[in-house]
């Protein structure tokens, strides 16, 4: 039987991008807001595009931020993508606005100190030797990344204490590209946009329900 995953829609852009990933990968993918759905499936998504605040407003709207709760004291899966991994930190400041997050990872995600922003296309990843999600994925395999903010590696110390594994990357400046820590994996990336190597980090998350 097919793992059974929800993309939890709560306004996001691209949850039929998503969808569509994930259902390649050999899931059985639905889209909603419903959080008996969300709380109750093999594997939750938490996708995102945007800014943090909007993407945290929407999450609250739809009270995903208490799915995504439940499901992590009850030892169920969950998969942050782009600001959906953002989201999941403590907190995220954008324009000197600081707005408070999911608060499942310690750390607030800052704009990146890059020449040249958003950090847009296709860059290598270095992920820790225990990944599961990168698992069996070549190094200097290329993901692709449209975003401005991030957790910087420098403010990292908190994520790596919990025993979290980080994957790191760098534009500008390094910072977190993906986080596993226990039952919840995240992405900076797109796997839904990064091809077969994408589609490769997706199968891995799948395999791991």
């Amino acid at each position: 039987m097919p793992a059974e995953v929800v993309v939890l829609d709560y306004g996001s852009g691209n949850l039929r991008s998503a969808e569509r990933a994930l259902a390649r990968a050999g899931a059985s993918v639905s889209v909603t807001a419903d959080l008996a759905a969300a709380r109750d499936c093999d594997g939750l998504v938490v996708p995102g595009v945007g800014a943090f605040a909007a993407c945290m407003a929407g999450i609250r709207r739809v009270g995903g931020e208490k799915a995504i709760a439940d499901r992590i004291e009850r030892g169920r899966p969950v998969l942050g993508i782009c600001v959906g991994m953002q989201v999941l930190f403590g907190a995220g400041v954008e324009h000197g606005l600081r707005t408070e997050g999911c608060g499942v990872f310690p750390g607030v995600v800052d704009r990146l100190d890059a020449p040249v922003l958003p950090h847009m296309g296709w860059n290598t990843v270095t992920p820790p030797a225990g990944s599961v999600l990168f698992a069996g994925v070549p190094d200097g395999t290329r993901f692709y990344f449209v975003h401005s903010y991030a957790l910087r590696m420098r403010d990292a110390g908190q994520l790596s204490g919990r025993g979290a594994e980080v994957t790191v990357t760098t534009h500008g400046e390094p910072f977190a590209a993906a986080v596993e820590l226990g039952v919840v994996r995240a992405t900076q990336f797109h796997p839904e946009k990064s091809g077969d190597a994408g589609a490769a980090v997706l199968s891995n998350w799948l395999c791991s329900l």
